[in-house]
């Protein structure tokens, strides 16, 4: 699996919790840090532990650990660092306030959306419309 593969993994782990704003920065060209990060918000501390859960116990289902994992204690922001990808799980507001996408501004940003949360938003839309 490739460090891309593995960064798209971790974002729809992600989704599967309902996370939300879920994206990836590409980060090879500009550090040694990470060559990706994957940023999502939830709307609650209970969310945001929930997420990090989702992605630690399914990736270590495939034999995949955290290299270190932080955050757990006061779940406003819970990274799980598995060295060339770091998944950042943030409260909304911790999100908005770290703002870690303007920090690293440079970085190609790919959006990840649930295809099947997608669907079901348009067609409620359309059923609104087709009823006006």
């Amino acid at each position: 699996m490739t460090t891309r593969q593995f960064a798209l993994k971790a974002a729809h782990l992600c989704l599967e919790v309902k996370a939300q704003d879920v994206i990836i920065l590409n980060l090879k060209k500009l550090t040694t840090v990470a060559d990706y990060f994957v940023i999502c918000s939830g709307d609650s501390d209970v969310q945001v532990k929930a997420i990090a859960d989702k992605v630690k116990e399914d990736l270590k289902k495939e034999g995949i650990r955290a290299w270190h994992d932080e955050g757990y204690k006061n779940r406003s922001w819970i990274l799980l660092d598995y060295v060339d990808v770091v998944v950042h799980i943030f409260h909304r507001d911790a999100r908005m306030f770290y703002s870690l996408e303007k920090l690293w501004g440079d970085a190609k940003v790919e959006r990840v959306k649930d295809v099947e949360r997608s669907l079901t938003e348009s067609r409620a839309k359309s059923k609104k419309a087709v009823r006006r």
